[in-house]
């Protein structure tokens, strides 16, 4: 038996992510094993979480992954773990389409309970309703108890705590507002930066979760049967040289992506801020980040930036990636910056305007699957890029999001998927 569960809430900003990095370290300080997963797409929480549980954190999203495949990572990083915990995305049952890819899709999908973070700063006894209606909505899952946010005293919880009895839920605590423990957001979830101490807020965050919330009863609640762990694969590495782009200009990186690519090959890393040759590869990898924070030492990267320009290998590059491989970046002050030069299109942070959601990329006979979520903008738009490439949202609506496919390149505003069909990703860049 294991405690597994998902920390989910009725909506965004509820603090669902403090409270996992919370449990985590608070588990990780009693010298258990705690197995991070991040349901849906985001890239930045789990670097989070990694650094909170001392384990990678791993992405389980049902609109880009087959249930198998979603079944196959849960079961394989759980099986060596003493408490496994999910961090839900968005609200409980925000999905792609309705539920597509929720995380109450995801809990009853894995059988597992779900732990509901609600801010009740603002809310009495009118939690009984809310409690009730998300308990009822979807029988196929089982909230196993609820935890009240921004509570700051004792007889605030009394009321929320009876509002949760009389909805059938039991009360695992609350948590006084703490701004100490906030960690700032950037764009998509949570912000990423070298000029933050993140463990003494994760820290700050076990303690105060530790003083506040019924852990032991939170994991007796949760226990299930730990799915079996699924046979290893021994395939043997393939050939390929993989130089992957890494540094803190470019870190959006799944790293069932990685694991997929180390099938084809020996993967290695190089930095675009500070290496001046590219190392030998048969396929470099730019994934996102924030290049736009870089822009100044990525130009002036010039001996890097001439042999990208001779390079004669692969080339996938996604997101920044992309911005990077363009003519130039222009920064928020209007500042432009010259870049590879390898993509007829240059980008801009001016006039920023949001562009969100799942994506399925039709290359040929191929289907790939990403999800796009920047502010940056093309200063004019690069047009259809091809006409054999066809670009669906979740609700298999055409987007124009304009995928480049060259005799070496694949670049788009999208983060590609490919953890579990490497060999899709093999044809469309032919490899």
């Amino acid at each position: 038996m294991q405690p597994q569960f998902i920390i989910a809430a009725p909506h965004s900003g509820a603090g669902k992510t403090t409270v996992t990095l919370a449990l985590l370290r608070a588990l990780q300080r009693r010298g258990l094993k705690a197995q991070p997963f991040k349901c849906g797409p985001d890239y930045l929480d789990p670097k989070h979480h990694t650094l909170a549980a001392g384990r990678p954190s791993i992405n389980l999203d049902r609109y880009m992954m087959s249930d198998a495949h979603v079944r196959r990572l849960y079961a394989h990083y759980s099986a060596d773990a003493d408490v496994s915990i999910t961090e839900g995305v968005m609200g409980l049952f925000d999905g792609a389409r309705k539920m597509e890819g929720s995380s109450a899709s995801l809990a009853a999908f894995l059988k597992i309970p779900v732990i509901l973070v609600v801010n009740a700063r603002a809310m009495a006894y009118s939690a009984a309703a809310l409690l009730y209606g998300y308990k009822n909505f979807f029988p196929e899952i089982t909230i196993a108890g609820v935890i009240f946010n921004f509570v700051n005293t004792p007889s605030h919880y009394r009321i929320l705590e009876e509002a949760a009895a009389d909805a059938g839920i039991p009360a695992l605590g609350y948590l006084p507002e703490q701004k100490h423990i906030h960690i700032p957001s950037r764009h998509l979830g949570l912000h990423i930066s070298s000029e933050t101490d993140y463990n003494h807020i994760i820290d700050a965050a076990a303690d105060h979760l530790e003083k506040h919330i019924q852990l032991e009863q939170l994991l007796q609640l949760t226990s299930r049967e730990k799915p079996p762990a699924p046979a290893a694969d021994n395939t043997p590495a393939g050939p390929l040289r993989i130089a992957v782009a890494q540094d803190e200009a470019f870190n959006f990186i799944y790293r069932e992506n990685i694991n997929a690519l180390s099938r084809l090959g020996t993967v290695t890393y190089f930095s675009p801020l500070t290496t001046r040759q590219l190392p030998p590869a048969d396929l470099l990898y730019f994934p996102g980040g924030y290049p736009e924070l870089h822009l100044e030492a990525l130009a002036a990267n010039t001996p890097l930036l001439t042999a990208l320009r001779q390079y004669q290998g692969k080339i996938l590059a996604e997101c920044g990636g992309m911005m990077y491989l363009g003519n130039s970046i222009t920064d928020e002050s209007g500042q432009t910056y010259p870049m590879a030069g390898l993509l007829p299109v240059s980008t801009s942070m001016q006039q920023k305007k949001l562009s969100l959601g799942y994506r399925q990329v039709h290359i040929n006979d191929v289907l790939l699957k990403g999800h796009e979520f920047h502010y940056s903008q093309y200063t004019a738009s690069p047009g259809l890029t091809s006409p054999h490439i066809r670009v669906l949202n979740a609700r298999h609506e055409p987007v124009s999001s304009p995928v480049f496919h060259t005799g070496n390149i694949l670049a788009s505003y999208l983060h590609f998927y490919f953890g579990e069909d490497v060999e899709g990703m093999g044809r469309v860049m032919g490899f």
